[in-house]
């Protein structure tokens, strides 16, 4: 019975364990395998969808306006107590200035009707009808701008997350170096030609390493969790990153495309698509000054009868018209001069921001190329100094090992080492960030 029990513990065992391997999916991506992802999954990209997707049902609403209305009525009425009607006296006799009460009618009337009406003209429904595809492509500009936004920090943090393989691996190195060195020294120690002292600093040396790459980690874990966010990825799910960096990778054919287009920019098109919808409510107000022309048209039957016997026999009598209705505008407080002025000083204010926005892109494409050389450049330089302070690193520890050099002149080179490394790894991160920033502001992201 006991073995018979451990069984059972390991099968529910083996249960949790296949259940949660089948819960965590493993996703290896390159930047734009994970850039699609996230247009797939983003929330901030899904309600953008759902803004287009809401807009054209308002349209379709817009729409419905030009097109029949068409309704239906009906009614059923039990008079109580029939109306009574008051006729002259004379009719009957009577001295003038008299009446005499009459019940006209019967107990029980019914009616049903049908009403047509369709617009032939009104200008601002017409406006309202072109401006459809414009609010149509507001929306979707919009959504291009979430996208635009949501890959420029998928760029950004993934590549950070790239070049944190880089890191991890100098640090591994720089380990692996001074517990070698620790080794030698304290060899020397022991025959006499090394301080206790020499070994304690490195000890702390070492220790600082192991500490970085402690905190290093963690915050590479902590750059998963937010890049995972940012995609629209379960956290439990694990994400492998397939692409690479390299200093060739960064230079490649960006700083060529010194043209540019304000078109390309997402942000120019939203503001041009909004003076377009802008300019059209000038329109629309004009143009609702103008008298608007239906057709309208009716038919009703209706049947009167002393009992409930609509289904019975008995006669229903018909009703119908058709005719045009002309609605003119001639006074209304002035409110429709107000709305007008108001729609042209909004289309005024959006005109200027368009040039304010053409100035700041001017600017940033500036900014951003400058920003970009200056990345590139740094970059090399820390490369260059990298690898010196590794050679000058590798020539104090031999003469360190000889004998010909201090413990103080190998700590130094350790450190200077280290901090080489440390400014070349900022460096190929700032000219990332700072390629991405140059393709942004150039529209061609």
């Amino acid at each position: 019975m006991k073995r018979l029990g451990n069984y059972r513990l390991l099968f529910l065992g083996l249960l949790i364990f296949t259940a949660g391997a089948q819960a965590q999916t493993t996703n290896s991506f390159s930047v734009k395998q994970a850039v699609d992802y996230a247009n797939k999954n983003s929330v901030q990209v899904k309600n953008a969808l759902l803004d287009i997707l809401i807009q054209k049902q308002t349209n379709r609403d817009i729409t419905s306006i030009a097109l029949p209305q068409i309704g239906g009525s009906g009614q059923v009425t039990d008079y109580l107590q029939i109306p009574t009607t008051l006729l002259p006296g004379e009719i009957v006799g009577q001295p003038a200035g008299t009446y005499v009460p009459v019940k006209f009618g019967t107990k029980w009337t019914a009616g049903a009707n049908v009403s047509l009406s369709q617009i032939l003209f009104d200008g601002q429904v017409f406006i309202a009808l072109k401006a459809r595809n414009g609010t149509i492509e507001l929306q979707t500009t919009v959504e291009r701008i979430t996208e635009e936004n949501i890959k420029a920090n998928i760029y950004k943090i993934y590549y950070q997350l790239v070049l944190s393989k880089t890191q991890i691996g100098l640090l591994d190195a720089n380990i692996e170096r001074l517990q070698k060195l620790s080794h030698d020294v304290t060899l020397i120690y022991q025959n006499g030609f090394a301080e206790k002292v020499d070994i304690d600093k490195l000890t702390v040396q070492l220790a600082n390493l192991q500490t970085e790459k402690m905190k290093a980690l963690n915050m590479i874990d902590n750059g998963y969790h937010g890049l995972k966010l940012l995609m629209g990825m379960p956290i439990k799910d694990s994400l492998i990153l397939t692409d690479t960096l390299s200093d060739e990778q960064i230079k490649e054919s960006v700083l060529e495309a010194t043209q540019y287009n304000y078109k390309d920019r997402k942000d120019y098109q939203l503001m041009l698509v909004t003076n377009k919808l802008n300019g059209l409510n000038v329109r629309r107000y004009n143009l609702s000054k103008l008298p608007s022309l239906s057709l309208v048209g009716n038919y009703g039957v209706q049947a009167q009868r002393n009992k409930f016997d609509f289904f019975g026999k008995g006669d229903w009598f018909n009703t119908s018209y058709l005719g045009l209705q002309v609605r003119v505008p001639i006074f209304n407080g002035f409110a429709l001069q107000a709305r007008t002025q108001k729609a042209r000083l909004e289309l005024k204010k959006t005109q200027n921001q368009t040039e304010a926005l053409e100035i700041s892109i001017d600017r940033e494409v500036k900014d951003a190329t400058n920003n970009f050389a200056t990345a590139i450049a740094t970059m090399d330089y820390q490369k260059k100094n990298m690898a010196l302070a590794e050679k000058v690193y590798n020539q104090t520890k031999k003469k360190y090992e000889i004998g010909t050099g201090s413990a103080t002149e190998i700590n130094t080179a350790q450190l200077d080492l280290k901090t080489a490394q440390t400014n070349y790894i900022s460096a190929l991160y700032d000219a990332i960030i700072a390629k991405v920033d140059f393709l942004k502001a150039t529209g061609k992201l």
